[in-house]
This record gives structure tokens, C-alpha cells and sequence, in this order.
């Protein structure tokens, strides 16, 4: 029998020989991927959603209604499960996909005080055509192989220091000062300078532990060290009873509790699904609502850019010319995607940066995909054992991955000051503003402005001029709503 015989129909269809990879690996990776980013089930009904009206900081469309938090949680797991399959399906890359965090913060606090929320979603909903259409013209394809070399590293660099962000703040280890309006250090170590609550040094102990064990290179360390910490969690919590945060417990865990759930599953509610109107276009002027179009598809459009870039070095996925093979395909899914998280009311929906955790623990295909997906899919049954899981006890992996990526600085000629500014702008912007798009974004604009002001114009690829002036509109996009007025 030839040796592609003896290879199963999964293994020939998701290429995981070919790959380097095995089936193990890829359902090991897909795991890890939802443990690290399970979290969006619980965190994006919080963002966007409300338990009543008369909730304080409830957050309302303008006619004061709300998404209920019970019907946001469950169509954003089915969005991510049903669009992180699709991913793993066609595009074949383990690019796990859920609602994108930062637009999801725009819809709830810029767009949906100004419509109700159907319309909200129905912006979101063009905003992914818009992306779509993109891709299907080649111009977004176009644009992610204009960008050069340097950048891309930078790129992957700066959601390496991003993801390291996230992980400490979600386990408070960073934590913003009470009185940093008055101080010029905006943030500190845990509460008072020192590691005061329980589920923060739960997080230390976890990281210690997942570091060593990737250290010595242990077969699937990084599950192994999130199902450790978990359980160790389990047991302090039994001890201490620190209790949950719910945003007055400073030592509470802080999303996710570690203790066994009384029950297991439950019929999730979709009322949410379809709940899409178009009336934007008539309820605000026209150049309001175009603007925030506009705001929408960059934001998407470069930090999907981004973490692909990021994930696909990370998982050796890039060809000899940098570029990332059967993109067009990734980035169509992407694209959507964001319109699917529109329909669904859970809104727009991107690839994670928290992929590189399932990256790291040897998923290199879609298979991986497949198994989040379900994961996602499953958890709308199953909310109450997943939310056993803390933060903290995940965030461990963010910061070991964290670790992983910063070494893509390694291809960056930080000796042609030309290329290393914009380089570090890409670097260091996005944790200091919590936004892929915008490190992207400044490294993109410092990249064109150095080049052509150097003598080295004949470098920049024309769409890199085009995506500078996009930027510039972008960082301006207040003044210019408020110049319109």
C-alpha cells in the first residue's frame, strides 16, 4: 500500500502530515486555543449586553434598550463556533475566530447610543461586506503582500507584548492605579504594589508551572498547565472563599469561578439571531453614519491583518517571500465573519490573537479549528462547567505565548533607524493602547513618512501609501466627525 494510503481522509484533507503536525497535536491545540479565549463567551455580554435597564452602566441603544446578557452569551459562542469551523474548512489555518474585542467596546459605547441596537448590528453586518467585497476585488490580498518584512515581524512582536498585556490585567497582576488621573503612572503591580488577593497568585504559580514546562518541552505543557492551575484554583477558592470580583471585589477571581457548578448544561437562547435593521441610514446624516463605516472596517480590517500575520509566523506558515499562502481565503472568512457576528447580535467577529496558544502547543491546521469550534458550539449548552475555569488560570498561557512571540524581533535590522522606529511603534503601540490596529497603524504611517522624507520613497509599495492616508483618517476620525457637525 502507498504511503497516501495509509493516511487517513482527516490527515489528507486538513494536509496534517505535510504539515509536520499530528492529529494528537491538532486536537490538543484546538483545546488549548478554547481554554485560552473561552473567556469572550463570558466577557462580550458584559461589553455589550445588560442584565436590566436599571442597571448601573447598563448599556443602552437610544431608546434605552438592551441586548439581555443570557441571549449575548449565547449567540456569541455560536457565531465563533460556527465561523471558527468555517476557518479550520476552507482557509485550513488554525485561526480561531470570535467577537473582536475593542470593536465590540465602539458598538457598545460610540454606535449604539446613537441607533437602537438592531441597527447597531446592521452596521456591523456592512462593515463585514465592505470586507468581503475587499477580498473578492484582491485588494485586501494586495495589501497584506504590500506590507514589507520588517513590518510583518514587528507586527507578530507587538501581539506578542499585547497578549502578555491581556494576561496580566485579566489575572491582576497588573492592575490600573485607583487615582491615576492624579499620578503619572497610570498603572501598578496587583493592589497596592504587591500581589494582595489569592486568584493573582494562583496566576503566579500557573505561570511558573506552564513556563517550565514548555521550558523542558513537555508534550502538551501548556494544557497541562491551564487544567493544573484550574484545579488548583478549585482548591484555594474551597479554602479561602475569595469570591467573585464583579467589579467590587478587587481580590475576586475576575471572570470565571473556580468552584464545581451545581449543573452542567442548558438550553441556550438565539432570540438575537436576525435581529438586524438598516435604519441607521435614516435615523443619524449620512456622513455620521459613513464615518462610522469607516472606523468599523479599518479597526477590522488591519487587526485581522495583524493577528493572521502574527499567528501564520508563529505556526511557520509564511513561504520564503513572506507571504501567507491561501490568504485570499482566510481573509474572506474573516471578512465574513464580522457580518456573521452582525446577524448574530454578537458583533463583528475576527480571528483571535489567543489562536498562538493553540499554535504554541503544535497546531499547525484547521483540524485545530474544527475542534474549537465545536468547543464554542458545545459551550452553549454546557456555560456553567466552563466558567469554572478562572482567567487566571488561562492567563498563564497568554503571557508564555507572549514569550514565544517577541522573538520574531530577532528579523528586524533595528540598525537602519528608518526601518527600527517604525518597527518599534508597531511594538510598543499596541499594548500601550490596547489596540492591534492602532500599533499598525502608527508603524505604518512613521514607515512611509521616514522612508520618503530619507530619500528611500522607491521602497514604499504603492497601497502602503494608500493605507497611510487611511490611518491618518482614522487617528483624525473625532475631529473630522466634529468638523462635519
Amino acid at each position: 500500500m502507498t504511503q497516501l494510503g495509509t493516511r487517513s481522509a482527516v490527515d489528507r484533507f486538513f494536509k496534517i502530515s505535510e504539515r509536520g503536525s499530528t492529529t494528537g497535536r491538532e486536537i490538543r491545540g484546538g483545546l488549548v486555543t478554547f481554554v485560552t479565549m473561552a473567556y469572550i463567551v463570558v466577557l462580550n455580554p458584559l461589553i455589550i449586553g445588560s442584565f436590566s435597564p436599571s442597571d448601573a452602566g447598563a448599556h443602552k441603544d437610544v431608546l434605552g434598550g438592551i441586548l439581555p446578557v443570557p441571549q449575548v452569551a449565547a449567540v456569541t459562542a455560536l457565531v465563533a463556533g460556527v465561523m471558527t469551523i468555517l476557518m479550520g474548512l476552507v482557509a485550513q489555518y488554525p485561526f480561531a475566530i470570535a467577537t473582536g474585542l475593542g470593536i465590540n467596546s465602539l458598538v457598545a459605547v460610540t454606535i449604539a447610543p446613537q441607533v437602537t441596537w438592531p441597527e447597531a448590528m446592521g452596521l456591523v453586518v456592512i462593515e463585514g461586506l465592505i470586507i468581503v467585497v475587499l477580498v473578492l476585488t484582491g485588494f485586501r490580498t494586495a495589501v497584506f503582500n504590500a506590507v514589507p518584512a520588517a513590518l510583518k515581524s514587528a507586527i507578530a512582536a507587538g501581539i506578542g507584548l499585547f497578549i502578555c498585556f491581556i494576561g496580566l490585567v485579566d489575572a491582576g497582576f497588573v492592575r490600573r492605579l485607583p487615582d491615576a488621573a492624579n499620578t503619572t503612572v497610570p498603572v501598578g503591580l496587583g493592589i497596592s504594589g504587591s500581589i494582595a488577593s489569592w486568584p493573582t497568585a494562583v496566576f503566579v504559580v500557573g505561570l511558573l508551572l506552564t513556563g517550565t514546562l514548555v521550558a523542558k518541552r513537555v508534550r502538551g505543557g501548556i494544557l497541562i498547565g491551564v487544567l493544573a492551575t484550574t484545579v488548583l484554583a478549585i482548591v484555594v477558592e474551597a479554602i479561602v472563599h475569595a469570591g467573585p470580583s464583579n467589579g467590587t471585589n478587587p481580590k475576586g477571581w475576575n471572570l470565571g469561578y473556580p468552584a464545581l457548578p451545581d449543573h452542567i448544561a442548558g438550553l441556550p437562547d438565539l432570540s438575537l439571531v436576525g435581529d438586524v435593521s438598516f435604519g441607521a441610514w435614516t435615523r443619524l446624516p449620512i456622513i455620521t453614519v459613513v464615518l462610522l463605516v469607516f472606523t468599523l472596517v479599518l479597526a477590522d480590517f488591519f487587526d485581522a491583518m495583524g493577528t493572521m500575520t502574527g499567528l501564520a509566523k508563529e505556526a511557520g506558515q509564511l513561504g520564503p517571500d513572506g507571504q501567507l499562502p491561501r490568504v485570499g481565503r482566510a481573509l474572506f472568512v474573516e471578512g465574513l465573519a464580522g457580518a456573521a457576528g452582525g446577524l448574530g447580535s454578537a458583533s463583528s467577529n475576527t480571528v483571535f490573537v489567543e489562536s498562538a496558544a493553540g499554535i504554541a502547543e503544535g497546531a499547525r491546521t484547521g483540524l485545530a479549528n474544527v475542534v474549537t469550534g465545536l468547543l464554542f458550539i458545545a459551550a452553549m449548552f454546557l456555560t456553567p462547567l466552563y466558567e469554572a475555569v478562572p482567567v487566571e488560570a488561562a492567563a498563564p498561557a497568554l503571557v508564555v505565548v507572549g514569550a514565544m512571540l517577541i522573538a520574531q524581533v530577532r528579523d528586524i535590522d533595528f540598525t537602519d533607524f528608518s526601518i527600527a522606529l517604525p518597527a518599534f511603534l508597531t511594538i510598543v503601540v499596541m499594548p500601550f493602547t490596547y489596540s492591534i490596529a492602532n500599533g499598525i497603524g502608527a508603524g505604518f504611517i512613521s514607515y512611509v513618512v521616514i522612508q520618503a522624507v530619507t530619500g528611500k520613497a522607491r521602497r514604499i509599495h504603492p497601497l502602503m501609501w494608500v493605507i497611510a492616508v487611511a490611518f491618518v483618517a482614522y487617528f483624525a476620525v473625532g475631529p473630522i466627525q466634529a468638523a462635519l457637525r
